[in-house]
C-alpha cells in the first residue's frame, strides 16, 4: 500500500488505491469549487433583486404629476354672444301617438226630480225613410238630400261633433250606473230588515259558523230582485239562508242611466254572527 503524501486532500484519502478515472472522484474534486459559484451567483442576483428597484427609480425621469383642480359650471362667464345672429329655430314638434279613445261621461248622483227625461233615438226603420237632423218636418220622401257649403267667416272655424250616448237596452245589465238602485228607506234600513228576517242556520250554531257570506243579484227595472247566486259562502246552511232573505226582500227603487230605469247588478255582503 502506497503512503498518502502530507499535502493529500480527503478526496486523495478516500479514492486512495481505487479507481480515480470512474467519475466520482472528479466530482467531488469539483464540487467545491461549484458550490463557491453557486453562491456568489445566488448572493449577486438576490443583491440585484434587492437594489434593482432603487436603481430604476433613480434613472427613471420624475413625472409630474396633473394637478386636479375643481371647476364649478355655475360660476363659469357666459358664452359671448353676437347681437347680429339670428336665433336658432324651434326644435320641431315632437307628435305622440295617439291611443284609442271611447268618450264616457262620468255618473253624477241626483234626485229623481231632477234627472232630465231624455228623448230616446229615432228607430232604424224611421231612418230608413228619413234623414236625421236636428228638427222633425214632413218633406218629399224622393227629395235628395243636400249639404250646405259652409259660410264664410273672418277666422278658422273648428267644427263641433256631439256624440250622443246611446239608448240602453231592455235586457242589458249594467254595474255601474249613474244612479245606483237602492232598498226602500236606504242602507239603513235594508240591514234593520236583514236582522229582522234572517234566520241563524242550526247547523252553523253548532259548528260555531260566523262571518259574511256575498251574494250577488240583478235589481229589475220594476225593482225587483232576480239571478241571486252566492259569490263567497260559509257553508252549514248560510249560503241558503242568504238566497232565501235576499229573495224574499221588498221591491227596491232600480238603477237609472240617462234618465231611464235600467237592470243592475249587485253586490252585498250578509253577516252571520253568533251572540
Amino acid at each position: 500500500m502506497a503512503e498518502t503524501p502530507n499535502n493529500a486532500t480527503l478526496d486523495d484519502i478516500v479514492f486512495a488505491n481505487r479507481n480515480k478515472d470512474y467519475g466520482a472522484y472528479a466530482l467531488r474534486k469539483e464540487y467545491p469549487r461549484i458550490v463557491t459559484r453557486a453562491l456568489i451567483i445566488g448572493a449577486a442576483l438576490m443583491g440585484l433583486a434587492l437594489v434593482g428597484p432603487t436603481l430604476i427609480k433613480v434613472l427613471t425621469p420624475e413625472q409630474k404629476e396633473e394637478a386636479m383642480v375643481e371647476v364649478d359650471l355655475m360660476k363659469l362667464p357666459p358664452p359671448p354672444i353676437d347681437p347680429n345672429e339670428p336665433p336658432p329655430p324651434p326644435p320641431p314638434p315632437v307628435e305622440l301617438p295617439k291611443v284609442n279613445t271611447v268618450k264616457f261621461l262620468p255618473p253624477e248622483v241626483k234626485p229623481d226630480e231632477e234627472v232630465p227625461e231624455e228623448t230616446p233615438p229615432p228607430a232604424v226603420e224611421e231612418l230608413k225613410e228619413a234623414v236625421a237632423a236636428e228638427k222633425t218636418q214632413e218633406g218629399d220622401p224622393n227629395a235628395e238630400e243636400v249639404i250646405a257649403a259652409p259660410e264664410e267667416s273672418a277666422g278658422p272655424t273648428k267644427a263641433e261633433v256631439v256624440v250622443e250616448a246611446p239608448a240602453p237596452k231592455d235586457d242589458e245589465v249594467f254595474t255601474v250606473v249613474e244612479q245606483q238602485p237602492e232598498f226602500q228607506g236606504g242602507t239603513a234600513a235594508m240591514y234593520a230588515w236583514l236582522g229582522k228576517n234572517i234566520k241563524y242556520p242550526a247547523a252553523a250554531q253548532r259548528a260555531n259558523i260566523s262571518g259574511k257570506v256575498f251574494v250577488s243579484f240583478t235589481v229589475n227595472t220594476d225593482g225587483s230582485i232576480t239571478d241571486a247566486q252566492v259569490l263567497k259562502g260559509l257553508g252549514f246552511g248560510t249560503d241558503e239562508e242568504a238566497i232565501r232573505v235576499v229573495k224574499s226582500m221588498p221591491r227596491w227603487k232600480p238603477g237609472k242611466q240617462s234618465g231611464r230605469s235600467v237592470r243592475v247588478k249587485y253586490n252585498l255582503p250578509i253577516s252571520f254572527q253568533l251572540e
